[in-house]
């Protein structure tokens, strides 16, 4: 609303068409006032300002457009709209004024979280008079099809943890591969009734690659040979392992033999590791892409950092540059690892 109050569509729409009035407030309002939100998800589907690229957490100041129903963070309008008076959408373009600027979420703003004081809830108002209902009874099926799923709604019962299951949990981690915290399934069972009873805690298994690379101390080592002469190359493979692994494995397999620098740029870099030479091939020691290994104490500072090029978060394969001069800017997006 233009209050700042979220609903969900499949909730809210129900609840109009029978009260027609809002449920925090009381007050009237009907669907046509609403204002559909547009939020964005970063690569590990939270949601993040499209500006910043901050994940939003409960202590965000939350802001969206009227418009265009974007949501950023505060500090994204304040800062690119507000100070320079510049009102228009950074994603859509869209003009907008100051009483556009919508906030959704405020952190100093406690009372507006008091859900004991929601209009609904102090009137005890639902918008089914049964309270939530089954969501197998909202699917329109021919009458065969009913018989199926009212079947299935009497007979079905939620899997329960078992003793094998449980053994399972007890024996996931031995002393060689323990971490140092622990799976959170007996927390999660403690604050969730979906979830599977469980009463001890078990210490996570640590994963394939940290077992892998837990010991590699030293730095590693490389000559590239090129027909304009040998560039040696020092790894941090003390830092970045996984990520010396897949260069040093497809070192050692002739996999960059014959290939060439395909990308030059003055003042910037050169790039190579692509095997067909057009900068779209090239995969990984494993096949598969893999992820960003980022360390904040290496930096693209200086000429002849090494760096993996990528097509985005996490999508590291054969592909490498060299720097000429700094460049910073690259921190964060590409994992230095020589």
């Amino acid at each position: 609303t233009e209050d700042g109050m979220i609903f969900d569509l499949m909730n809210i729409v129900p609840y109009l068409k029978k009260f027609g009035t809002n449920p925090v407030t009381g007050e009237k309002l009907s669907s046509k006032s609403l204002i559909k939100l547009k939020f964005s998800k970063n690569a590990q589907g939270k949601y993040m300002c499209p500006l910043t690229f901050k994940e939003f957490t409960d202590s965000s100041h939350i802001v969206a457009l009227k418009p265009s129903g974007n949501v950023f963070s505060w500090e994204a309008v304040e800062r690119l709209n507000i100070k320079p008076k510049f009102f228009r959408d950074l994603v859509s373009d869209e003009p907008f004024t100051r009483k556009d600027i919508i906030t959704i979420q405020n952190p100093s703003d406690l009372a507006g979280r008091d859900l004991s004081k929601f209009h609904h809830v102090t009137n005890k108002l639902k918008a089914s008079e049964g309270g939530a209902t089954s969501s197998l009874s909202n699917i329109r099926a021919n009458p065969t099809t009913s018989r199926v799923l009212e079947e299935l709604e009497r007979t079905y019962v939620a899997p329960q943890a078992d003793a094998a299951s449980e053994a399972h949990r007890a024996h996931s981690a031995s002393s060689h591969n323990a971490a140092h915290f622990s799976t959170g399934e007996m927390a999660g069972a403690f604050t969730s009734t979906a979830a599977a009873r469980v009463t001890t805690n078990y210490a996570s298994a640590l994963s394939a690659d940290v077992m892998k690379y837990r010991d590699v101390k030293k730095k590693a080592y490389v000559s590239l040979v090129t027909n304009k002469g040998d560039i040696n190359l020092e790894l941090h493979a003390d830092r970045v392992p996984k990520t010396c692994d897949n260069f040093l494995q497809l070192a050692e397999r002739g996999y960059y033999d014959g290939t060439v620098f395909h990308r030059c740029i003055r003042n910037f870099m050169v790039q190579g590791g692509d095997p067909t030479g057009t900068g779209t091939g090239g995969e990984s020691a494993w096949g598969a892409p893999f992820a960003d290994e980022i360390d904040k104490q290496l930096s693209h500072t200086g000429r002849g950092v090494v760096s993996m090029a990528n097509a985005g978060p996490d999508t590291n394969k054969s592909q490498f540059f060299i720097t000429f001069r700094s460049c910073t800017h690259l921190d964060g997006k590409h994992a230095v690892f020589g």
